[in-house]
């Protein structure tokens, strides 16, 4: 059985003549939409209609044209018959937000939606795919229900309502099965202190709960709905139980840390403002939003709201720096209230920014555990469920905020990411580019060819990585890179690589700084706030700029290798020129013929999915480079003179710099 649409109906429930006293054969409105359902086109000539409706072409014709005088229908000459015919309402159809369910697939398409209906859409569905033209196909997944911000079903299921223009049983049907599984369990504080597992009933707790949990988990049952939890598995437990289908609501009364009065001195934009309050109900969550929408900011927000001692977790000692300044920036804490803990420094303050490494080390580890925090922030959460970065997790908050532009991992392990540290809570991409709060940046993968045929050759040779690496750092791209650089003459460029050899090369050829995990971090600090302070224009970097760097005057991208990386480094890349400020531009370059031409489509598929255009273009083997007009103009002017009007064949000159074959 097919998966019939459901489609909200508009049409008037009488027959859209408008004349009670028609005749019983005059040709009415809902007659010819019958016929264009027949026809299956919406466009028809009076002989289509006579033809469907069995009726003389003559009668139909006197008709059709009664109907247009009365504006139910559109006449339109062609050129292969006289006239066609269409409704009224079709001119505006184009212009109308259109709604369709599969209640089956639990998919809804949805034609340019308004601002409200994307809202609606966006607390119980998840955007799968945009077709760049005001389409977009939503996808209703289990997790988008347990985590929908309502207190019953029947506000998700008003919401749900106004977001459809209707009523779908078969789908609500599902949603209220969802809605019921993620009310089932629940972690509390017994008033001895210690954690309970509870369940809605002792069927679920017998049949779902202790069939997937052992003694590592909790220590006995306390009666035939409630378990006593182990110190240190509550993580553990609400893994395992989403992993079952059972998402487990924590109600759990940890220490709340010492009181600590921040107050945010920006004013939050209405989404952001969003976020917090979501944050703020449930106590935990990931806020999950495009680079430059601003998470750090709301993450500042959701500090204010706690109120309590903070750690934030990071990658690197560069994003902790730079959180640091950012928190001084825009709160009204002081540097002697915010310490950074990592291998530059080691000190631990109200507000502690400290690196994922050092959090989990033994050594470390009573820093943290010693200290009661009222909130643990986790910046690039996608690491989190790493073994290294997991270790961070047992650090025991009542309030856990992730952030992240790209929670997916290739592993597939991402929902660990939401039980681990809770709940997504994002804005659809779409409707802050549409609103102007982050730049939408023109992404294109361009197919160069190789750069010489040493290189080409090597490659056939090759296998495996090699085989990658060699095509990642196809010469050719350095002219590549020099004319995309020339083509934008005034950008603020970023060249993102793979391997040092590469980038090194690079930087020699372009003679601009490479910063990588080699360059050490003063003077990594310092080439970053020259970009910011626009004293540099050029910076070629490695992995190291692919995570939370902040360079926001970047607004030129160049992807020069890195395409056998994943989804999210293709997102973050793409994000160092997201912000505000429009007209940035993405070039990711990949070697004709080679797999990075596919894995170029796989890693930008997912931004495509969030509404972005993505273009694709083949690099011409030979490509002039352009000449100044003026010059082209008199080098004419004077062949044309000495020549005499004859056609003459003027040599072809190689313009372009002869390659320089890198030390190896």
């Amino acid at each position: 059985m097919t998966d019939e649409p459901s489609v909200p109906s508009d049409r008037d429930d009488s027959d859209g003549d408008g004349d009670d006293d028609a005749d019983a054969d005059e040709l009415t409105l809902a007659q010819f939409h019958e016929a264009s359902q027949r026809e299956g086109r919406p466009v028809l000539t009076a002989g289509a209609v006579a033809r469907t409706l069995e009726r003389s072409h003559d009668e139909v014709s006197e008709q059709l044209d009664h109907l247009a005088e009365r504006g139910d229908l559109e006449r339109l000459s062609v050129s292969t018959d006289p006239v066609v015919w269409y409704p009224s309402e079709l001119e505006d159809l184009t212009d109308k937000e259109r709604v369709v369910v599969f209640p089956k697939r639990r998919e809804i398409v949805v034609d340019r939606p308004d601002q409200f209906t994307r809202a609606q859409l966006a607390q119980f569905a998840h955007l799968e795919d945009g077709n760049g033209e005001q389409g977009y196909r939503y996808v209703v997944r289990p997790e988008d229900i347990w985590q929908a911000p309502h207190d019953s079903f029947e506000e998700l299921a008003r919401t749900m309502r106004q977001a459809l223009g209707q009523r779908n049983e078969q789908l609500e049907e599902w949603v209220r099965s969802q809605w019921d599984r993620a009310h089932q369990f629940r972690l509390t504080t017994h008033e001895d202190g210690y954690t309970v597992l509870e369940a809605k009933s002792p069927e679920v707790m017998g049949n779902v709960a202790r069939q997937k949990l052992d003694e590592e988990h909790v220590h006995a049952p306390i009666s035939e709905t409630e378990d006593w939890v182990r110190e240190g598995a509550e993580a553990a437990i609400k893994r395992i139980l989403y992993e079952a289908g059972y998402p487990v609501q924590d109600h759990r009364d940890l220490e709340s840390g010492e009181e600590l009065e921040i107050d945010l001195e920006v004013s939050l934009r209405e989404y952001q403002q969003t976020w917090v309050d979501r944050f703020a109900e449930a106590g935990e969550g990931v806020f999950v939003g495009p680079p430059g929408s601003g998470k750090t900011v709301a993450a500042m927000g959701a500090m204010a709201h706690v109120g309590g001692e903070t750690l934030v977790l990071v990658p690197s000692r560069d994003l902790a720096r730079q959180w640091a300044d950012t928190i001084q920036e825009y709160t009204s804490l002081g540097p002697h209230q915010i310490g950074q803990y990592h291998g530059g420094q080691k000190n631990v303050r109200p507000v502690t920014i400290a690196t994922y490494q050092i959090a989990g080390m033994d050594r470390h580890r009573s820093l943290f555990d010693d200290r009661e925090w009222g909130l643990v922030v986790f910046d690039e959460c996608q690491h989190v469920p790493s073994d290294v970065y997991r270790r961070s997790t047992h650090l025991q908050s009542r309030h856990r905020l992730g952030l992240s532009a790209s929670p997916i991992r290739e592993d597939d392990r991402q929902k660990e990411i939401f039980t681990l540290v809770g709940p997504p809570i994002g804005t659809d991409w779409q409707a802050l580019f549409d609103a102007g709060f982050v730049a939408e940046p023109e992404l294109e993968i361009r197919y160069v060819p190789w750069g010489d045929d040493e290189q080409r050759n090597a490659y056939v040779s090759a296998e495996g990585r090699e085989k990658y690496r060699i095509a990642a750092e196809n010469r050719g791209k350095i002219d590549e890179i020099r004319y995309l650089l020339s083509a934008h003459p005034n950008s603020k460029a970023l060249i993102f690589v793979d391997y040092l050899e590469q980038g090194r090369e690079l930087a020699a050829a372009l003679e601009a700084p490479f910063v990588s995990g080699e360059t050490r971090h003063h003077e990594r600090r310092r080439l970053f706030d020259e970009f910011r302070r626009n004293e540099r224009d050029l910076l070629v970097i490695s992995r190291v700029g692919d995570e939370g760097i902040d360079l926001p005057t970047a607004d030129l991208a160049i992807v020069a290798s890195g395409l056998g990386g994943s989804r999210r480094q293709g997102t973050q890349r793409a994000g160092r020129t997201m912000r505000p400020a429009g007209g940035a531009l993405v070039y990711v370059l990949a070697t004709r013929g080679t797999r990075e031409e596919d894995f170029a489509r796989r890693q930008l598929q997912h931004l495509g999915r969030k509404g972005m255009t993505v273009r694709e273009q083949t690099v011409e083997p030979e490509r002039e480079r352009e000449d100044d007009e003026a010059a082209d103009e008199q080098a004419d002017a004077e062949a044309a003179e000495r020549d005499s009007g004859d056609a003459a064949e003027g040599d072809v000159v190689d313009e372009s710099e002869p390659e320089t074959e890198p030390d190896r």
